[in-house]
């Protein structure tokens, strides 16, 4: 018994020693942490779970905030504007998110081809990804003007088609939104399919030319598999994207016409920014946390697959 004991002395006291090595050679490095960590726990993880809290009160940030237990979740249930913004978010990313991906890959493709000019091309591309959005929101205003003046009704009459109301209409006012979205983002994507077609190795497409494949097979069956993990990248930065519109919503058409384009988030500032009802807005903030995270889920599991370029 005592060999044993001394034997479990002598572990603990190799393991403490080791503990204390590890520390004294990573002390710089966990000081240099310990900024993020409480950044972190202030700015992230605190906010994260006062909201939480702030789901089962009322507050009118004027006042003295009072328990209101499942009121509001219950009223969320209830809450018919509640749904229907959902279900416009979920409209505006059927709208967004495939057409992004394609149009990305499509530049990247473009570029990569070693067309002339490809650098300049590059560059244009990505301009309206460093824009300002409140310019392209003013630009894109003027474009869908809902009137004889508007350019794109301008153009549209040559074709000998009647002046549209785009914005004033509840049935094309979240399409022409998701249009300027797609217009903003496209060069982002187009940069990640760009990365990930310089990673493929050239002589997979030199064995693919040896078996005798054409331009269009080789695509398919070599460059699009192996972008997996860029389509999954992609796929999961635009869902978010989509469930987070607000700002063109915000800018162009106050969530009309008819509530067309109150989006979840549009949504959440009307209740917890211009009405001050915090606990309610809470609720709608987890809400939208909940869906992008399952739809995350689903999406890793999907496409979230490793690719062997060998």
């Amino acid at each position: 018994m005592e060999s044993v004991r001394n034997s479990h002395i002598e572990q603990h006291s190799r393991l403490s020693g080791r503990i204390t090595l590890s520390w004294r050679k990573n002390a710089i490095i966990y000081v240099f942490l310990v900024p993020v960590l409480l950044h972190f726990l202030i700015f992230q993880f605190a906010p994260l779970v006062f909201s939480f809290v702030l789901t089962f009160m009322e507050w009118p940030m004027i006042g003295e905030p009072s328990f209101a237990g499942l009121g509001n979740w219950e009223r969320f249930l209830q809450d018919k504007l509640a749904w229907r913004s959902i279900w416009n978010t979920v409209l505006f990313s059927v709208y967004y998110i495939v057409p992004t991906m394609a149009l990305g890959l499509i530049l990247a493709l473009l570029v990569y081809s070693k067309v002339k000019l490809a650098g300049l091309f590059k560059g244009m591309f990505f301009l309206p990804v460093v824009t300002s959005f409140v310019i392209l929101s003013g630009i894109w205003a003027w474009l869908f003007k809902g009137t004889d003046y508007g350019v794109i009704n301008h153009l549209l009459s040559y074709a000998g088609i009647e002046p549209q109301l785009f914005f004033s209409d509840s049935k094309q006012a979240l399409p022409v939104l998701a249009a300027l979205s797609i217009f903003k983002v496209c060069g982002s994507t187009m940069v990640y399919y760009y990365a990930g077609l310089q990673s493929i190795p050239g002589h997979l497409y030199e064995a693919a030319k040896m078996d005798g494949a054409t331009g269009w097979r080789m695509f398919w069956s070599v460059t699009f598999p192996l972008l997996l993990p860029i389509h999954f990248y992609v796929a999961i930065i635009t869902t978010i994207g989509s469930f987070q519109i607000f700002d063109s919503a915000f800018l162009l058409t106050g969530g009309g016409p008819d509530y067309s384009t109150t989006t979840i988030v549009y949504y959440l500032y009307q209740e917890g920014f211009t009405s001050l009802r915090f606990g309610y807005g809470s609720v709608l903030a987890y809400v939208l946390f909940f869906i992008i995270f399952t739809i995350s889920l689903v999406q890793r599991k999907f496409l979230g697959k490793d690719v062997s370029y060998h």
